[in-house]
């Protein structure tokens, strides 16, 4: 038996509402180019990783 690639996890959806939620992911799909890679206006992460902070701070320091 063939395996859907489309599968309801939960409740009940007709074969049309899974044929448009189809179209819509192809869709979205298809108009985002694969090639260039999404960026949204930051080049560098806004956290730090407490491994590269420096092991003391001042007492009367807000972080």
């Amino acid at each position: 038996m063939d395996t859907p690639d489309i599968r309801v996890e939960k409740g009940h959806a007709e074969p049309e509402e899974v044929a448009a939620i189809t179209a819509i992911l192809l869709a979205r799909a298809a108009a985002r180019p694969s090639e260039t890679p999404v960026h949204r206006g930051r080049l560098k992460a806004g956290w730090r990783r407490l491994e590269r902070e420096p092991g003391f701070r001042a007492p009367h320091s807000w972080r």
